[in-house]
């Protein structure tokens, strides 16, 4: 949920207002809009904007962040579990945790209730 504005992200992440629009023009960040029209920026925004910051210490290049961001978000996806996973684990847990939950994985034991 967006609900910082650009003042408190210039002061949590220690960039410009220019160095944060940037950013936005490059698409790197996407803030939400107010009706308006005023920037609103989540915790993941910020998160995104320091991890800029971070590479940015270490090259100038525009083009280098993003192939780096790029190459990130792939590593990350590949680490998240599949929803089959997910609902395997959930399933798991439910059926540990709850007495009421019946033989057949899909249902919930009726008598039990």
């Amino acid at each position: 949920m967006a609900v910082l504005p650009m003042s408190t992200v210039m002061t949590l992440t220690g960039l410009s207002a220019r160095q944060i629009r940037y950013y936005e023009e490059q698409k790197l960040v996407i803030p939400e809009r107010t009706g308006g029209n005023h920037r609103q920026y989540s915790l993941n925004d910020i998160d995104k904007l320091l991890e800029i910051k971070d590479i940015l210490m270490k090259t100038s290049s525009m083009a280098e962040v993003k192939r780096i961001l790029k190459r990130r978000q792939i590593e990350m996806r590949k680490q998240q579990p599949s929803q089959a996973e997910i609902s395997r684990a959930l399933r798991r847990e439910l059926e540990i945790q709850s007495p009421f939950f019946s033989d057949n994985s899909t249902t919930f034991n009726q008598s039990r209730l």
